[in-house]
């Protein structure tokens, strides 16, 4: 029989990793991020992000993708040549797609629920 884990309670529940945006992909400012994993799986991540405002190029690989609900802020996704994007704000939720290469911009401080899956 399989369980029913609530998020944070149950496989994982770690410490706030903090991180920053590689220097060859930043576009604006050097955001700090921090990461609290709720959960993990071989194939499934899912926790809750917080970024500073900025901006870098994101490159998702073929077999990655991201379904994520912003809690707090706004967040936006621009195509690869910057000609469009789609913005998502608190209570909004998108997907970055496997393959997606583009950039990520914080445009106000972000708190979001991500889950990323790998197949």
């Amino acid at each position: 029989m399989s369980a029913i884990w609530l998020a944070g309670q149950g496989l994982t529940h770690s410490e706030a990793t903090i991180d920053y945006p590689r220097p060859d992909r930043l576009v604006n400012g050097n955001p700090k991020r921090t990461t609290y994993s709720l959960y993990e799986h071989p194939n499934v991540n899912c926790g809750i992000w917080e970024c500073e405002v900025g901006a870098w190029n994101i490159v998702f690989a073929e077999n990655k993708q991201e379904f994520f609900n912003v809690i707090e802020g706004v967040v936006r996704l621009h195509n690869t040549d910057k000609t469009s994007y789609v913005e998502i704000r608190s209570g909004e939720a998108g997907v970055i797609p496997p393959g997606f290469i583009g950039t990520f911009e914080v445009v106000e401080q972000v708190k979001k629920y991500f889950v990323v899956v790998e197949v």
